[in-house]
C-alpha cells in the first residue's frame, strides 16, 4: 500500500507529465507577441533604427490573404520606381514588422525596394498558431506572388529572415518562385526536432522522454503538424539557390552549430559568416560593419549591382499610407521552379521569444 508521500510523488510526477508538454506548446506556438511600439523601442535601446527613420520611410500598407484564409499584412516600401529589385524580409518569433526595418538600408543600398511582413499571428496579421514554417512558407509564397504581379516575372526577390524569419524562408526554398535569387538566414534552426530536443535537454534540463513525444502529439493536434516536418537542414541538402549563414558565436537559445550544420550541407552555394560576442538575433547590433559588410558582398556576387537607370530618379522619404486588399490571390501551392518533392518542412524558432 502507498504511503501518502509516495502517492504524492507519483500524483506529481502526472501532473508534471501532463502540464509541462502543454505548457511547452503554448510557448512554442501561442507567446503573446511584440507590438510595434515595442519593437521600435527595442531598435533604439540596441542602436540600429529609430522611431522617427521608420515613421518617414514612405510606406504602403499592403494586405492579403493566405492559402487557408488568413488576413496577413504589410508594409512596400519603394525607393526606386525603375527597379525590379525586392528585398523581402521576414522577422523572428513574438516579432512585429518593425523589427525588420533595421535591416533595411543594406538591401537600398544595393538598388532594392522592400516589402516588410508580419508573420501570422504577428503583428497586423491574423492567425492562432505559428508553426515554424510549415505554413509560414506558403505565406511567403503568397507574399512572393504579389511581388511578381506587381513588378512583374523578370523582378528579381531577394529573401532575409531572422531566427523564425530565417527558418521560414529556408524553408520556402521548397517551393519556390524562378524570381527569388538568394536567401540570407539570421541566426536559423536547422531542424526543429533537434532544436526541440536541445532546448527541452540542455536548456530546461528536462529528460527526451516523454517529454519529445507528448509535445509532438501536442502540436499535431492543436497546430496540425509534427516536429520531423519541419527541417530546413533537409531541404538545403537539394537547394541550388545560394545562401548566407550569419550567426552569433554566443547563442545560446538556436545554437551556433545549426547555422554551420546547414553551411555544410551546401557549402558550394552557401557562404557563413560568424560573429563575435553576439547572442541570439543580435549579429547585427553587435557587429553591424561586418553584417553590412558580408550582405552587400554577398548580393553583389549573386544578382550584381544595381544598373543606373534602376536606381535614378529614387522617392524622397514621405509618409504614404495606401491599402492594397487582394482577396483572391494566385494559387500557393502551384509548385515553383525546382521543387522539391514530398517536402513540407518549417522551423521552430525558439520556446522563448526571440526580441
Amino acid at each position: 500500500m502507498l504511503t501518502p508521500i509516495a502517492f504524492g510523488i507519483i500524483i506529481f510526477l502526472l501532473l508534471s507529465a501532463w502540464l509541462i508538454p502543454h505548457y511547452a506548446v503554448h510557448y512554442m506556438t501561442r507567446s503573446k507577441c511584440s507590438t510595434y511600439e515595442r519593437c521600435l523601442e527595442m531598435l533604439e535601446q540596441q542602436g540600429v533604427f529609430t522611431r522617427e527613420q521608420f515613421e518617414a520611410c514612405r510606406k504602403e500598407e499592403v494586405t492579403i490573404r493566405s492559402h487557408d484564409g488568413i488576413k496577413l499584412h504589410g508594409y512596400y516600401m519603394e525607393k526606386f520606381p525603375n527597379s525590379r529589385r525586392i528585398a523581402l524580409i521576414v522577422h523572428g518569433y513574438t516579432g512585429a514588422l518593425p523589427w525588420s526595418a533595421q535591416f533595411m538600408d543594406m538591401f537600398t543600398e544595393q538598388g532594392f525596394n522592400v516589402l516588410l511582413i508580419d508573420q501570422r499571428r504577428h503583428g497586423q496579421s491574423e492567425g492562432k498558431y505559428t508553426t515554424f514554417g510549415y505554413k509560414e512558407k506558403y505565406d511567403v509564397q503568397m507574399w512572393v506572388d504579389w511581388i511578381v504581379e506587381r513588378k512583374g516575372k523578370d523582378c528579381i526577390i531577394g529573401l532575409h529572415g531572422q531566427s523564425l524569419g530565417g527558418g521560414t524562408v529556408l524553408e520556402y526554398a521548397a517551393i519556390r518562385r524562378p524570381q527569388v535569387q538568394f536567401i540570407v538566414a539570421d541566426c536559423p534552426y536547422s531542424d526543429l526536432t533537434q532544436l526541440i530536443h536541445y532546448q527541452v535537454t540542455k536548456l530546461n534540463q528536462m529528460p527526451a522522454w516523454p517529454t519529445m513525444a507528448l509535445i509532438n502529439r501536442l502540436l499535431l493536434r492543436k497546430a496540425g503538424f509534427r516536429m520531423e516536418q519541419v527541417s530546413p537542414l533537409r531541404i538545403m541538402k537539394t537547394c541550388p539557390l545560394p545562401v548566407l549563414f550569419i550567426h552569433g558565436k554566443e547563442d545560446r537559445f538556436v545554437p551556433t552549430w545549426m547555422s554551420e550544420q546547414l553551411h555544410e550541407a551546401k557549402h558550394d552555394t552557401s557562404s557563413l559568416i560568424l560573429i563575435e560576442g553576439a547572442g541570439h538575433g543580435t549579429a547585427y547590433s553587435v557587429d553591424q560593419e561586418r553584417y553590412r559588410q558580408g550582405v552587400t558582398t554577398f548580393i553583389q556576387t549573386t544578382v550584381g549591382s544595381p544598373n543606373h537607370e534602376e536606381v535614378a530618379e529614387p522617392l524622397s522619404d514621405a509618409v504614404q499610407d495606401t491599402v492594397e486588399v487582394v482577396e483572391e490571390p494566385s494559387s500557393v501551392l502551384e509548385p515553383g521552379i525546382d521543387l522539391i518533392p514530398d517536402l513540407i518542412p518549417a522551423e521552430a524558432d525558439n520556446m522563448l521569444p526571440v526580441i
